[in-house]
């Protein structure tokens, strides 16, 4: 006999419908019983382990709804969770591309649905009290029954739907079932980068209230008398009939400061001199609103935000947003995110100086912002809006159908929806300084029309929305109502064109996109913005990578999977892997190259004679005597040789100071002098602690007048005999102590022994390609095309020479690859002296007509035994010609095991620019030393180029037998062209000449 069925109501292809049976949005509380001040007892919590059942498709639901139903053969899932991480449908990460045919309103009949189950009990009798169930998030849409009842339906999948199920209720034990689908007509407008994930992902919690209680209210703080004065102002809604309220204020040493009864559904309270909020001090007074029955306690901040003169300010002072984007994620829990597990984001950000956070692309947790309040944290609050998907059509240009849903009338009443559901729950917390109405939709009437409705019912704050600059479908864009110009990815060059004309302030709500080895062009963005009041800032795209945790490997390697890794369709592979940290929450070097770039000081050096510095405090509140002191380091030739306390430095916020340091020339030789200027916490905070690094500034008193004096390498003999043999193909030179032999072929070493040891496994080779980085993404294409990753050398000329013990091997060669014209024209002349010293000269002209260089240089195959290096350099992080703000130059001794940065998605890392000298150590004491004319780079490493560019993760990648050493004359920078504008020329290896010289001595 079939089961019979359980017919939905159609709302979730139904635009029209929204919601049923939800209360009116309110801001985010949880009230208590009077008396209660920790946990309260009108809240039930419904987390836990429900009945769970999965369906491929809403058609084949049991009715669950008859009489007598028993909920077998139910398996058990807990709640808040995801199911994709609890072994149902599948993973499936896709960025701009809708997972679904484009067909608005409708949705795919197969569409994975899901039932939870659970019972509850009920001690008072339902009319005595109101009884509200909460859903803090629920994706995608879900319908809701009570003792068999539909009570009612909800979408909107990052916000609070809460259901007045009093009417439902019975004493004693009673019955929810929740049936949650997939794919809604919301989905269209939920197209966000991201896995796309399933499930009753935030908290479940029944609340009882009286019959007459606070319904909802809205706290706004008034600052007057040049910000001296305050007047907060609660404006309150009752369910029921009106109640009697109190207010009292007390500051956050529990000091009352004011007690007043609410009038006219109106509570003021003025002050004198208050403590201001701002993301440096987040000072906060709690307001505790009581009432006969019931108690709610809310944080307040005291703070403005304003517009004057096309300039953001913040209780009047010009501002700098130093900040990310975040998402809920987790490579375990999926969406679900505990308190514990946002903190820990916090306070990563707060160690790297990081001050604003965009909720990208919905609300956050409902508890997030106030933790962003608490710590301090500016918060671009954003809505759970995102129709990317609508620029995809086939033959169509995004331009003009980027707009497509977002003016379709059947979503303009979802458009506003959305956004008050944000502006609402979220609206009572100091730290959401601007609303962001969604994210890369297009534009339309109806956001216009839900941006006149944020500003009239929410003053105190700024309106902003990236999607406006874009003009499609023949729709002329209003803007009046935004406060703000924003874009994403802009170019430096970009941004200064539209500061020179436009009136608006300015935000990068996206920017240098941190994907694997990357960004590499922070600092060049905050030159800018330091330049410029009417630039507030921006948020870099993103805060972490998003993959799935998917265990590990016999070796002990973690493994993450990203977009096609559970063979879905669409998917956009790794573009999800994009953070500063890891999905587990280890720092990507970007992250310190973040930090470093947003340091709260920045030194300037005066006077390279008598050591005059200048300071300048990039704090916009915080005088540096009450939050850091510096320290200075002498280095000469990278060591430190003295340590100067320079102490607590009265500078006031967005001041300067001009010191001289107590510099002891005595220290100076002909070798490079350097001061580091250490910035270290001096008060203990909530998330960092006294003695915690800020960052630093290096600053060169003086450069090496005699740089690289080993790099003559043409050394007369001293009395050793070198013996040279020749044939068709090799060169053997052979010495007291070391055998080279040069194969005539390639142009280049093909044997190298020196002491009987073989310090060579394979030729050593001339070196142009890189495992492109994912900030590669772009040029890559042309590098192939190129032929780059296939290239060889060409040898049209050898000649071989001896004078004063040197001998002089000369080749004319050319770098090349099959179909492809000369890449590089080389005339490189190797000398090799008679104690083995080596040091090759090489100058070359690149073919113009092709793309630059990923790099230039050599490449090594040395024994495996070569597993330390100590360098001159910057270091000790990997540091490109345009990624190097965390690192500095100095000596450093590392394990080439230790030089590797582990990315998801394997590709070129660890490699140190500007190099003065290197060598190489063996484990049986042998040692390769390098030196050169100018600074190169060189990275040192366990996988070959090959590998790196060849494997999709890296838990597959497989070491090679040999240490690879590329030691090249220039490496490009590596940009943030993943998503960002293509690399600056400054960085590329562009120039038509190239001239390098460098000395190997072997010992």
């Amino acid at each position: 006999m079939l089961q019979s069925e359980l017919k939905l109501p159609k709302y979730y292809e139904d635009p029209s419908v929204l919601h049923v049976g939800c209360e009116d949005n309110r801001s985010y509380y949880l009230p208590f019983a009077p008396g209660e001040a920790i946990k309260s007892s009108r809240i039930n919590s419904l987390n836990g382990d429900w009945d769970f059942r999965y369906y491929d498709n809403p058609f084949e639901l049991e009715d669950f709804t008859q009489a007598g139903y028993e909920y077998k053969n139910y398996a058990s899932i807990p709640v808040p969770s995801c199911i994709q991480m609890h072994g149902y449908d599948r993973h499936q990460y896709t960025n701009v591309n809708f997972p679904f045919p484009y067909d608005p309103p409708f949705v795919p009949l197969e569409n994975p649905t899901c039932v939870y189950h659970r019972c509850f009990d009920i001690e008072q009798t339902p009319g005595e009290n109101k009884y509200y169930l909460n859903f803090e998030g629920v994706d995608s849409c879900f319908y809701v029954y009570i003792n068999g009842n539909l009570a009612g339906y909800s979408q909107v999948s990052h916000s609070t739907s809460e259901f007045n199920i009093t009417s439902y209720l019975k004493i004693g034990e009673n019955d929810i079932t929740v049936v949650v689908l997939k794919w809604c007509d919301g989905s269209y407008l939920e197209d966000q980068d991201k896995f796309r994930m399933t499930g009753i992902f935030r908290d479940v919690y029944l609340i009882s209230r009286p019959v007459n209680h606070i319904r909802d209210y809205f706290v706004k703080t008034l600052l007057t008398d040049n910000y001296t004065k305050a007047e907060i102002n609660v404006d309150f809604e009752f369910s029921g009939e009106a109640v009697p309220v109190t207010g009292t204020l007390t500051d956050a040493s529990g000091k009352v400061i004011a007690t007043e009864t609410v009038k006219d559904s109106k509570l003021v309270i003025e002050m004198a001199a208050p403590s201001l909020w701002s993301a440096e001090s987040p000072y906060l007074y709690t307001l505790t609103i009581s009432t006969p029955e019931e108690v709610i306690y809310q944080k307040v901040g005291i703070r403005s935000v304003e517009v004057v003169e096309d300039i953001i300010l913040i209780n009047g002072v010009k501002v700098k947003f130093k900040g990310v984007n975040r998402h809920d994620s987790d490579p375990v829990t999926g969406y679900t995110i505990s308190k514990e597990q946002a903190i820990k984001d916090l306070r990563l950000m707060k160690e790297a100086n990081i001050n604003a956070i965009r909720t990208s692309h919905y609300p956050n947790a409902p508890w997030f912002n106030e933790l962003c309040s608490v710590y301090g944290f500016y918060v671009v609050g954003e809505s759970d809006l995102e129709a990317h998907g609508a620029t995809s059509y086939y033959g169509a240009s995004w331009s003009d159908t980027y707009g497509d849903l977002v003016q379709r009338e059947i979503f303009a009443a979802g458009i506003l929806d959305r956004n008050q559901r944000n502006v609402i729950r979220d609206k009572n917390n100091a730290s959401v300084v601007i609303w962001s109405m969604g994210n890369e939709a297009g534009y339309s009437k109806a956001f216009e029309d839900t941006g006149r409705w944020i500003r009239e019912y929410d003053p105190t704050r700024l309106v902003h929305y990236e999607g406006s600059i874009h003009q499609t479908g023949g729709h002329i864009n209003d803007t009046s109502m935004l406060d703000v110009y924003s874009t994403m990815y802009a170019s430096v060059p970009g941004i200064e064109e539209y500061l020179k004309s436009n009136p608006k302030p300015y935000m990068l709500c996206e920017f240098v996109h941190a994907m694997g080895n990357g960004p590499g062009d922070m600092e060049d963005y905050f030159e800018c913005i330091y330049a410029h009041d009417r630039f507030v800032g921006g948020f870099v795209w993103e805060w972490c990578d998003h993959a799935i945790y998917r265990g590990i490997t016999k070796d002990g390697r973690k493994v993450f999977h990203y977009g096609g890794d559970s063979g879905e369709y669409p998917h956009d592979g790794n573009f999800c892997v994009d953070g500063m940290v890891s999905p587990d929450r280890i720092p990507h070097p970007a992250l310190a190259e973040y930090k470093n770039v947003i340091r709260p000081v920045r030194g300037v050096l005066l006077n390279k004679e008598d050591a005059t510095i200048e300071l300048e405090n990039k704090l916009d509140f915080t005088n540096l005597k009450d939050y850091l002191k510096v320290e200075a380091e002498l280095l000469v030739n990278g060591v430190t040789k003295e340590v100067y306390q320079l102490g607590a430095l009265d500078v006031p916020p967005h001041g300067k100071i001009t010191l001289k340091l107590p510099v002891d020339k005595n220290l100076f030789g002909n070798e490079s002098v350097t001061v580091k200027l250490n910035y270290l916490q001096t008060i203990e905070l909530p998330l960092t602690a006294i003695g915690h690094k800020l960052g630093f500034d290096q600053l060169f008193l003086q450069e090496s007048i005699l740089p690289l004096s080993k790099t003559t390498g043409k050394s007369e003999s001293k009395g050793n005999t070198v013996q040279v043999e020749e044939n068709g193909t090799k060169i053997v030179v052979n010495g007291e102590n070391f055998s080279y032999r040069f194969n005539k072929l390639y142009g280049s070493f093909d044997s190298m022994v020196v002491n009987n040891h073989s310090v060579l496994e394979k030729p050593l080779e001339y070196n142009i390609w890189r495992a492109p980085a994912d900030n590669d993404r772009n040029i890559r294409n042309s590098w192939e095309r190129a032929r780059y990753d296939k290239a060889f050398p060409r040898v049209y000329e050898t000649r071989v020479s001896q004078e004063n013990g040197v001998t002089a091997i000369y080749c004319k060669l050319a770098i090349t690859a099959i179909q492809i014209q000369h890449i590089l024209d080389l005339q490189v002349t190797w000398y090799i002296g008679a104690e083995g010293t080596v040091t090759v000269e090489i100058d070359g002209k690149r073919n113009k007509e092709l793309p630059f260089l990923p790099r230039f240089g050599l490449r090594f195959f040395l024994p495996k035994e070569y597993d330390k290096v100590n360098y001159l350099g910057y270091g000790p992080g990997e540091s490109y010609i345009d990624k190097r703000r965390s690192s500095w130059f100095g000596r450093f001794d590392q394990e080439i095991a230790d030089m590797h940065i582990d990315y998801i998605k394997p590709q070129e890392n660890g490699s140190h620019y500007g190099c003065e000298e290197l060598t190489v150590v063996s484990s049986y004491g042998k040692s390769l030393h390098i030196t050169a004319q100018t600074p190169f780079s060189f990275q040192a490493g366990r996988y070959t180029q090959e590998e790196l560019a060849e494997k999709a993760h890296n838990y597959e990648l497989e070491a090679a037998d040999s240490t690879i050493l590329c030691l090249d004359y220039k490496m490009s920078g590596v940009g943030s062209n993943s998503c960002g504008p293509a690399l600056a020329e400054k960085y590329q290896l562009n120039e038509e000449e190239i001239s390098f010289k460098a000395t190997l001595y072997f010992e």
